[in-house]
């Protein structure tokens, strides 16, 4: 099994390993770095939706592009998650499994996306109603996204709550070579 424990080893074969959470730096240092590889799949994917619609302006369709983007994400995080890990969570020794240690499935990891979505969900239905800067949208955004981390602190096993309303969890998952 490729995942660390931090229980002694009392020489019975059939003891699964514990399963830790990474700490919350380490998480949200993914988050920030998976966030980073998402210009990426933006760039292609805006490209791709601009070129198939023929929008010459970015304004113009931007619903539909909203909505492409949403879908394209969605596929992204499902497809990596149900294998374990995307490239941020590879780099940084992250694995996603369901609650009981094992790989999730497609459908669970569809569900941790739509749950995903409460990092940033509640603070743009409370900001739709006001006319805010950018600076202002900012600063709101970012400390939902503080609170919202550091509601992991009340959770048993330290997991983000979108986690542990989807059935899964983060684990620590030491590299297998280097």
């Amino acid at each position: 099994m490729v995942f660390a424990s931090s229980a002694p080893d009392n020489g019975d074969a059939l003891s699964p390993p514990a399963l830790v959470a990474p700490g919350l730096r380490r998480r949200m240092a993914c988050w920030t770095y998976e966030g980073l590889l998402m210009f990426g799949v933006v760039f292609i994917a805006g490209y791709l939706f601009g070129a198939l619609s023929q929008t010459r302006n970015a304004l113009d369709n931007r619903h539909g592009l909203q909505a492409f983007l949403f879908v394209i994400f969605g596929i992204y995080f499902t497809w990596f998650w149900a294998k374990g890990q995307t490239l941020a969570m590879k780099t940084w020794d992250i694995r996603v499994l369901d609650r009981l240690g094992r790989p999730v499935t497609q459908p669970r990891a569809l569900l941790r996306y739509a749950l995903s979505w409460l990092w940033f969900l509640p603070p743009l239905a409370a900001m739709a109603p006001f006319t805010l800067s950018a600076g202002e949208t900012v600063v709101i955004m970012l400390g939902w996204v503080a609170v919202w981390a550091l509601l992991s602190r009340f959770h048993p096993q330290r997991q983000f709550w979108h986690d542990a309303l989807a059935g899964t969890r983060l684990v620590t998952s030491p590299p297998l070579s280097r």
